[in-house]
């Protein structure tokens, strides 16, 4: 299996290195079974990253043929404004690029699961990829996150079937965890949890089971 970290520029570092070096561990534990890569619209370059600047290698294009995971992290600097280096600014200029319709492909892709961390699900929301579905983000994003069409969750990890959303930026290390639990089963993803001294926190959330009533 392959799982592609997607790269864009002004990235969130975190949101980025922590799913891939999750992932990368469960393929090292699950015996070379998956494989991470960090992958850009524009093919093999360095990507810069948001506030620090610091660039990180793609090492490939994205494509959805060779992939069965990819993970889009959102975007660092102020939250808000219109500011060249805002979230939003960011956020917009790769909706702007030609990566909306990869990862349409992607999302049409069967057996492909799409992941996001923080404001990665707003960026899909804004290329109308969320109408009707399920996610979460980092809560000061819910609202951005609700006028996309999606139906925001206040949950660490939203699971949506092919789509697995995570909140702030540390969740995705939760993400990495719950999705080599989802793929690669428990005993390989308490394995990771062992190794990093982290366990996944909270229920991940899906649209299953009784409605609870208002506290």
């Amino acid at each position: 299996m392959l799982a592609q970290i997607i790269l864009f520029d002004g990235f969130d570092l975190l949101d980025a290195l922590a799913p891939y070096e999750v992932l990368g561990a469960g393929g090292y534990v699950a015996g070379g079974a998956l494989q991470v890569e960090f992958a850009s619209f524009e093919g093999a370059r360095e990507v810069r990253s948001g506030i620090n600047g610091l660039k990180i290698p793609a090492t490939a294009a994205i494509e959805p043929r060779r992939a069965d995971f990819m993970i889009v992290p959102g975007a660092a600097g102020p939250v808000s404004g219109d500011a060249p280096d805002s979230i939003p600014s960011l956020l917009s200029r790769a909706v702007s690029s030609g990566l909306p319709d990869v990862l349409h492909q992607a999302m049409a892709k069967p057996g492909l699961t799409m992941g996001t961390v923080c404001g990665g699900s707003v960026l899909l929301g804004m290329a109308g990829l969320l109408k009707g579905r399920h996610a979460t983000t980092n809560h000061l994003g819910l609202d951005a996150l609700a006028a996309t069409g999606a139906h925001p969750v206040a949950a660490r990890i939203v699971d949506d079937g092919n789509l697995v959303t995570a909140a702030g930026v540390t969740s995705g290390l939760d993400l990495g965890v719950y999705l080599i639990e989802r793929h690669l089963g428990p005993r390989i993803a308490h394995a990771v949890e062992a190794m990093f001294q982290f366990e996944r926190r909270g229920t991940v959330w899906r649209a299953q089971g009784p409605e609870p009533r208002p506290w």
